[in-house]
């Protein structure tokens, strides 16, 4: 799959996002988690030996097998689906940063469980995820993830494991002589795209497809985020709209797959900011389970676009990580229904409490689900002054 050098190259741009995703710098003796599935133990292996290099104090968790997985949403009783391991909010407080490795044996193994048993896992350990986007708003935390090629990725992608590992390859420019350099470059032409976004006095945006009339509420108090180091790869550029005034049709014309359950043909209608109808191609009943997972999971956490420019992502991966990234003809636009990002305020996020978040319009949920649009689109930025402001078409920013 991947030679020895790429996976030299893969470990080193990893640090590199990890380094960039926190505010403050890493220093010797700092606290690392590296999680990741037994897929990924070869890149694993590497990051290990560049962080202990560093002075990092690294701590290596193999995630569930699928099986394990699927044992657990199957049997487990009212206390162990919502159990915490003792200590575990106690590593979260000093943790300095979390890295995941994403080598899935399945994507469809926990597809006959009860979504509402997922929800509840998930919602039991929000108070952990709260932990470490506190120390994130901070400065003290950061994390960064990837995907590695399985022979399930690849099927369900429709390409061969050789053809998945080279869209990685590409995806992550490992195939650069210097690909932390390279990705220096993408971040520093991001800078200028989204400080040009943040300059704007925006109302709302518009996007209009084959499929999508949309407005999405920009808020006060937003900046455009993203190639933050966060994902590798990513390319998106990204906000936290005020939830409350989006209104219309959003189409996701790119597959997704969730919980081990397939969805295709996701089309959710808003408004006053929630989400009054859903339907779907496939997975239909999936999607309404999740919009009803609590009360924020119907309304708007995310809005964002990936330039083609930046993206070499050419083809459907069954990765979120690599889809919501799509670059293609047209580049992609995609939503997220659930949580918002707060570094997305233009304040310090440290400073935000629950009640001013709440007044911004920021989005609380346990669900983060990105649901991703490929078609040939226009965005319009309505201004508070009246005029308005074609800001992405075909695929680009009009910067």
């Amino acid at each position: 799959m991947f030679t020895k050098k790429q996976l030299d190259k893969y470990a080193d741009v990893m640090i590199w996002g990890l380094k960039k995703a926190r505010a403050k710098k890493f220093k010797k003796n700092d606290i690392v988690l590296v999680r990741y599935n037994l897929g990924a133990l070869d890149l694993a292996e590497e990051l290990h030996a560049k962080l202990m290099e560093q002075g990092i104090h690294t701590l290596l968790r193999m995630v569930s097998t699928s099986v394990m997985e699927l044992n657990f949403f199957e049997k487990a009783n009212k206390e162990q689906l919502v159990f915490e391991p003792p200590g575990e909010r106690e590593l979260y407080r000093k943790l300095n940063g979390n890295m995941y490795l994403n080598a899935p044996e399945s994507l469809t193994h926990l597809q006959r469980v009860d979504s509402s048993r997922i929800a509840q896992a998930a919602i039991a350990r929000k108070p952990l995820r709260d932990i470490l986007s506190k120390r994130e708003e901070e400065g003290s935390f950061g994390w960064t993830l990837c995907s590695y090629t399985t022979k399930q990725l690849a099927k369900h992608a429709r390409l061969t494991e050789k053809e998945y590992t080279r869209q990685i390859v590409k995806a992550c420019y490992l195939n650069k002589p210097d690909p932390v350099q390279a990705w220096e470059d993408v971040f520093q032409s991001a800078r200028a795209i989204k400080r040009w976004l943040t300059s704007m006095k925006v109302k709302y945006y518009h996007v209009e497809s084959k499929n999508m009339d949309l407005k999405v509420a920009r808020g006060d108090r937003r900046r455009w985020i993203g190639i933050s180091g966060h994902n590798i790869p990513s390319f998106e550029l990204f906000i936290s709209p005020d939830w409350r005034g989006t209104e219309g049709v959003y189409y996701a014309n790119q597959p997704s797959y969730r919980n081990g359950n397939y969805v295709t043909g996701v089309q959710l209608t808003f408004e006053k900011g929630l989400v009054t109808r859903s339907k779907a191609g496939a997975g239909g009943k999936f999607v309404a389970g999740q919009l009803a997972m609590d009360a924020g999971a119907a309304r708007l956490g995310e809005f964002s676009l990936t330039d083609t420019r930046f993206s070499k992502i050419d083809t459907f991966m069954a990765d979120t990580l690599f889809d919501e990234n799509f670059g293609g003809k047209y580049g992609n636009c995609h939503v997220a229904v659930g949580a918002s990002y707060s570094d997305t305020f233009d304040g310090n996020p440290a400073l935000l409490t629950k009640k001013r978040k709440t007044e911004l319009g920021f989005n609380d949920s346990a669900l983060h689900w990105d649901l991703v649009n490929t078609e040939d689109k226009t965005v319009t930025a309505h201004l508070t002054n009246g005029k308005r402001q074609v800001i992405y078409e075909k695929g680009t920013f009009t910067y």
